[in-house]
């Protein structure tokens, strides 16, 4: 039984976070900084439930989207049958452990089987699963250089292929990337930290009031997870019904001109490399108009959007701490 999401006390920036991915995937994911104890991976995995189904090929091993890239053995379907049969599934947040072997990872091919049968035989990894859901990694800046090139790749391609004795096997790997790390035990390489769309960073609660409800949850979840978890199940399924809807009118939100001159007023006066900022922070701006049950959207979304989405990209100078970016991006926003 999983802590449910609505009821985490506060960490409101964090739960928008995760909630702005369900209704924009291609906003990029999102990295969760902060120290241990603050609720960071009981919100991720509390996500499952709330996520709405998708269309799938039928009893694909890899979800493809019938629509979009498909695996080696759906392009084989198709040409034999002429068409995909589809089916709903759920979105799930599928965990990447720490210390995973790429082979655990990216999948294998039995070669052995493809000598004696001719037949390919594909053993799917993590990143199988992973396509079109959430991927969580906790403690994200622990993972070993190759395991984060291989992300990498996974997300830059979108495809994951694997390639053994001249016999390859591709399957799409698009998926929503999440981690959560606390600074303390260590920094994000910079290729990786960049992947990540949005970032926002959790610290323990200082309010005594919410630091007691805090408790009482805790303690009630203890006792019996299933009665608690109904008596949460209404503002579960009112969020929910929430994102889903905010899901479907997400491609009608206009964005004008003056729109894109209020993201570029922002990003122009940052030392930022390329555009993906840009980009970020209008597909997350769209996603929260879209949540707020808006039209179009405002500079109230624009600000929240910048925040979340400049955080981890702003260049630190040496001997410069964190404060210092939110500084800056204070006084970019004063001027707004």
């Amino acid at each position: 039984m999983i802590f449910p999401f609505t009821a985490i006390v506060n960490q409101e920036k964090m739960k928008l976070g995760l909630i702005l991915n369900v209704i924009d995937s291609s906003i990029g994911g999102l990295l969760i900084m902060g120290e241990k104890g603050t609720a960071k991976s009981t919100a991720v995995r509390a996500l499952a439930e709330l996520l709405p189904e998708i269309e799938v090929s039928c009893e694909c091993r890899f979800n493809c989207d019938p629509k979009g890239y498909l695996c080696s053995e759906c392009k084989e379907k198709l040409l034999q049958e002429g068409g995909l049969q589809t089916e709903k599934k759920r979105m799930r947040v599928v965990e990447l452990p720490l210390g995973v072997t790429e082979d655990r990872l990216v999948g294998t091919l039995d070669i052995e089987h493809a000598i004696k049968k001719g037949e390919k035989r594909f053993e799917p990894g993590i990143l199988a699963g992973a396509n079109r859901n959430f991927l969580y990694v906790d403690e994200v800046n622990l993972l070993e250089d190759h395991i984060v090139d291989l992300l990498l790749d996974s997300a830059a391609m979108g495809v994951n292929t694997v390639e053994r004795e001249g016999i390859s096997f591709s399957h799409p790997a698009r998926f929503i990337l999440v981690g959560t790390m606390n600074p303390e035990e260590g920094e994000l390489r910079p290729q990786l930290l960049d992947r990540f769309g949005l970032c926002v960073s959790v610290a323990s609660i200082m309010d005594k009031n919410q630091r007691i409800e805090i408790l009482k949850r805790k303690a009630a979840f203890d006792l019996n997870p299933e009665e608690f978890a109904e008596e949460w199940k209404e503002e579960q399924g009112r969020l929910a019904k929430r994102i889903v809807t905010a899901k479907e009118r997400l491609n009608s939100i206009k964005v004008d001109d003056e729109i894109l001159e209020k993201i570029v007023s922002i990003t122009s006066n940052l030392n930022l490399d390329g555009h993906r900022a840009d980009i970020v922070i209008l597909k997350t701006a769209r996603a929260l108009a879209s949540f707020r049950e808006k039209d179009a959207i405002t500079r109230d979304e624009i600000k929240d959007a910048a925040v979340i989405a400049l955080r981890h990209r702003l260049k630190r100078l040496p001997f410069e701490d964190i404060e210092e970016e939110g500084k800056k991006l204070n006084q970019i926003f004063a001027e707004f």
